[in-house]
């Protein structure tokens, strides 16, 4: 699984949720949180809930719904009852009916994840998990990382066992802490990389922020590209026009990939000669080059050009 792009749609927009399946964004991430005014959270539950559960919507993307703060209420809505309510609507959920295919084969949602805004604990991670498995629902936990309880908590909730990938919220972090944006972003930096390195040592994915300017392209692209040097595997869209530029910063090159082919061939060769140390076109190559070569090749095979 790759997640170059994970692109937010308002829930309480049927017509925009459907287009979200052919966005071509790695993941499609139905929001009941920020982009829904308070008082229609109700009917953007249901209409959610109406499309996950149609069985003409299909999509290659990971399917997502960022809940809000009051998870219950949301899981209810989308399993069509309270808790135990999956197993007599189809509770395959994310497992075996909802995770490839259409949705509401057998009366059940397609789903994959779901997303924790502001999380600031690992245990409210397996609080919203345990939840999530009482209504039926097989999905893994995308935590967004928003607040500065939660970036001083990164690594304890990246390490929970729920926890699938973290997502660096940088609007509501400024917010949080009083800062002003800027376009260096110099202000959230530290917990931009706090964020980056708590995923990377879990072994998880890490998402960075939205580009707030979805009109800017250039701007995007330098900042993807910015993000992408940290270390993240992904970044958050706000528009469908974002998901193609995103989507080809997370991409290698062809020229990245040749290297990286190059690299691991003559590693073989040069394992065969108990050498740990070779070189590759002029350049000496050891662990750490041996290591992103394996990185570039793994981007390249989920992005399906390798």
């Amino acid at each position: 699984m790759t997640r170059r792009s994970l692109l937010f749609t308002p829930g309480d927009r049927p017509k925009l949720l459907w287009k979200a399946a052919d966005a071509g964004a790695d993941v499609v991430c139905f929001d009941l949180e920020d982009a829904v005014a308070p008082g229609r959270k109700a009917e953007a539950r249901e209409t959610v809930r109406e499309v996950l559960a149609d069985p003409g919507f299909t999509t290659d993307a990971e399917v997502c719904v960022r809940l809000t703060a009051e998870p219950a209420d949301d899981l209810d809505a989308l399993v069509g009852g309270s808790p135990g309510a999956g197993e007599d609507a189809g509770s395959s959920g994310a497992g075996e009916d909802a995770g490839s295919s259409g949705a509401g084969e057998d009366g059940g949602i397609r789903l994959d994840a779901v997303m924790l805004p502001k999380v600031e604990t690992a245990k409210r991670i397996e609080t919203v998990a345990a939840m999530c498995a009482e209504r039926g629902l097989d999905v893994v936990v995308l935590a967004l990382i928003e607040t500065a309880a939660g970036v001083l908590s990164a690594p304890d909730i990246a390490d929970a066992g729920p926890t699938d990938a973290l997502l660096f919220g940088a609007e509501d972090l400024a917010a949080d802490l009083g800062a002003t944006r800027t376009a260096e972003g110099t202000e959230v930096l530290y917990a931009r990389e706090r964020v980056v390195v708590a995923a990377s040592a879990a072994g998880i994915d890490a998402i960075d922020t939205v580009y707030t300017d979805f009109e800017d392209t250039d701007g995007l692209r330098e900042e993807t590209a910015f993000a992408a040097t940290l270390g993240y595997d992904g970044k958050l869209a706000i528009h469908p026009a974002q998901v193609p530029v995103i989507n080809d910063a997370y991409t290698p090159t062809a020229e990245r990939v040749a290297w990286a082919e190059a690299v691991i061939e003559a590693r073989d060769d040069a394992a065969d000669d108990d050498r740990a140390v070779f070189e590759v076109d002029g350049e000496m190559i050891d662990a750490p080059l041996i290591a992103q070569a394996e990185r570039i090749l793994d981007r390249a095979q989920a992005a399906g050009i390798r």
